[in-house]
């Protein structure tokens, strides 16, 4: 007997892949993660094998069909969401990829982003594309690829969404979305195209991009061949994007903040983009049919990756668990800069790296790992300050929703609305990301009405509000900054 149609969703990210089956009601069924490697070839360069990458998507999607004995019928529609800016570059016709991929965090293409700073393109690539020239985004990726690869007859490009899409539909749907799109620095952001002149500031030829689609389309059909039946893929948004509609955050003035590999602040504007002054980024929240939303957003490049070193470079803990003992342990405040590649908003500095102030004799293992949490916390800090000036005040009487990872940490959570001065909301459903993906693709298959109608499907797991004293707060918050300030100096 079939089953009501389940919504399959993939998330495809920085470190991990996860597969999940979500039914009529919202509820995740069923979920598979496999983790891939990491490349670092060179010092501030980051690389994933694109093959690899595939492997975990078709893993992770059989073992939940097979799990569940699922057969034709049972999947009504896919969406997919994916780590963004990362590029590949791969044959048209033979499928394999030229290179690597590089990943967003990755800062090879610092020298051609300070030649069109100097070349005073600053201004008109923010102008189109709401962005800050920067080794992040996917356009100097692409010029660096296209500059190392000498066979470009067959070659064809895309963000990993566009890869996934290309590999799942046997090679019959070279497509992206706009919210990925968005985040290439080759995207007008206002006209909803490919620019050509952006375009020719980078060397980038037009027929080797993919068609960009609104978030909620007929991207193509898994074949049939791979799973043993079509399922066709109707939701595909960048993952940051996906975590905001996974956190219901539709309304103009809602925020929330991804603490997964990096951390992702994102407000919604409504439908106007807002331009900043300080630095932080425009991009496309969401387009649905035709009604497109726009959001600011601050990146910050290290975050769950901070965690990570501790663990497994410096093996001060085995598990996360063990965190909250070791920082009740905490005597000593340092100041701990992770910027392992660079720092992200509002600073854009690709040159700094990871740096520890205030070490003693004394100084523990529990004062470093609460010292890297709090830096999380401080850098969010640094982008709300910046959405201040953007917005205005008012921005301080806001609700901010977290998710991932790093929002586990109960004290981590309260130091983050005490140094923020905001009231936090933790979800009980913490896999937003791939939710927004599934949202849209159930909208699109007509499992779900529109997104208002899901609003009731978002509940809170906690509440953290602030009780620190404000003296205290700017105190602790002097010394952070004066920390940026020498290490940007140096």
């Amino acid at each position: 007997m079939s089953k009501s149609p389940y919504i399959l969703a993939i998330d495809q990210g920085t470190s991990s892949t996860r597969a999940a089956l979500i039914d009529k009601n919202g509820t995740i069924v069923d979920i598979e993660t496999l983790a891939f490697k990491q490349i670092y070839p060179e010092n501030g360069w980051v690389e994933h094998d694109p093959e690899e990458i595939m492997e975990t998507v078709l893993k992770t999607i059989k073992s939940v069909i097979n799990r569940n004995k699922l057969s034709h019928g049972d999947i009504a529609t896919c969406g997919i969401t994916n780590q963004r800016e990362t590029v590949v570059a791969w044959d048209k016709n033979t499928g394999k990829p030229f290179y690597n991929a590089i990943v967003w965090q990755d800062r090879r293409t610092q020298n051609i982003c300070e030649k069109l700073v100097q070349e005073k393109q600053s201004e008109l690539i923010q102008e189109k594309t709401g962005l800050v020239i920067d080794p992040y985004f996917s356009a100097t990726k692409i010029q660096w690829l296209l500059e190392k690869i000498s066979d470009h007859e067959n070659l064809i490009v895309g963000t990993i969404d566009t890869w996934i899409i290309w590999n799942l539909s046997k090679q019959e749907s070279h497509v992206t979305d706009i919210t990925n799109a968005s985040r290439t620095m080759l995207f007008n952001i206002k006209e909803d195209k490919w620019d050509d002149e952006l375009l020719a500031i980078f060397k980038v030829p037009k027929k080797i991009l993919p068609n960009v689609l609104s978030n909620k389309n007929d991207f193509g059909l898994i074949h049939k061949d791979i799973f043993g039946y079509e399922i066709p893929i109707n939701g595909v948004i960048g993952d940051q994007q996906s975590a905001s509609i996974g956190q219901l955050c539709l309304e103009k003035g809602m925020i929330k903040a991804t603490y997964g590999t990096g951390c992702f602040v994102l407000i919604n504007t409504g439908n106007k983009a807002i331009k900043s002054k300080n630095k932080l980024l425009t991009t496309v929240a969401y387009q649905l049919d035709h009604k497109k939303n726009f959001a600011i957003e601050g990146s910050i490049f290290n975050a769950g990756t901070v965690i990570q070193w501790l663990r497994d470079e410096l093996n001060l803990f085995n598990h996360v668990d063990e965190i909250e003992n070791l920082i009740s342990e905490s005597k000593d405040d340092l100041t701990f800069i992770p910027a392992f590649t660079g720092l992200g908003a509002p600073y854009w500095s690709s040159d700094a790296r990871g740096t520890i102030y205030g070490i003693t004799r004394n100084t523990s293992k529990g004062d470093i790992v609460k010292a890297a949490l709090k830096s999380i916390c401080f850098q969010t800090k640094d982008l709300i300050e910046s959405l201040k000036l953007d917005l205005g005040d008012n921005i301080n009487s806001m609700v901010m929703r977290v998710d991932g990872g790093m929002s586990k940490n109960n004290w981590m959570m309260q130091f983050l609305a005490d140094i923020l001065d905001m009231k936090i909301e933790r979800p009980i459903n913490q896999e937003t990301t791939i939710m927004g993906a599934a949202f849209i693709a159930g909208i699109k298959a007509e499992i779900f009405v529109d997104l208002e109608h899901i609003g009731d499907l978002w509940k809170s797991d906690r509440i953290f509000l602030p009780n620190m004293d404000s003296i205290v707060r700017d105190k602790m918050y002097l010394g952070w900054q004066r920390g940026i300030k020498n290490l940007i100096s140096l």
